[in-house]
């Protein structure tokens, strides 16, 4: 049986390309080109019908490297705590003083893009840092 070579992560939300658009600020991500043979965003949008318009939004790893996220509107909020998260990892590699700093200046940076700081568990050794991102779901920086 072959192995899964590509995944995307898929986020149920109220504002998809607002959602992404923050996703692409925290993780260096790109909105990619609009569908064949639109020229533009707003030209794909405007040919969907009224139901299906602003429905769905996604952005793409620039290296290739990392997964694509998918971003969908339904109709419920959130309620309860995710199953899955992100782990922004930052300061893969560091211990102490020196990966509380790198953490805290992730946190520093997200926070003006709409994140929510949850709580700094921080042991004198270790660090990660719960956030929300800007419809409430949680990620860490870690």
């Amino acid at each position: 049986m072959p192995s899964t070579k590509q995944f995307q992560v898929t986020f149920d939300c109220a504002e998809p390309e607002r959602l992404a658009r923050f996703w692409c600020e925290v993780l260096g991500y790109v909105v990619p080109p609009p569908p064949e043979p639109f020229a533009t965003w707003d030209d794909y949008r405007r040919s969907q019908p009224p139901e299906r318009q602003d429905s769905w939004f996604t952005c793409t790893d620039p290296s290739g490297v990392g997964p694509r996220l998918f971003f969908q509107r339904v109709p419920e909020g959130k309620a309860v705590k995710n199953r899955v998260h992100l782990d922004v990892r930052v300061g893969t590699g560091l211990v102490g003083e020196e990966r509380l700093a790198a953490l805290e200046a992730e946190r520093a940076r997200l926070e003006p893009l709409g994140a929510v700081h949850v709580q700094t568990p921080y042991d004198g050794h270790d660090a990660c840092i719960p956030m929300l991102d800007i419809e409430g779901n949680e990620f860490c920086i870690d």
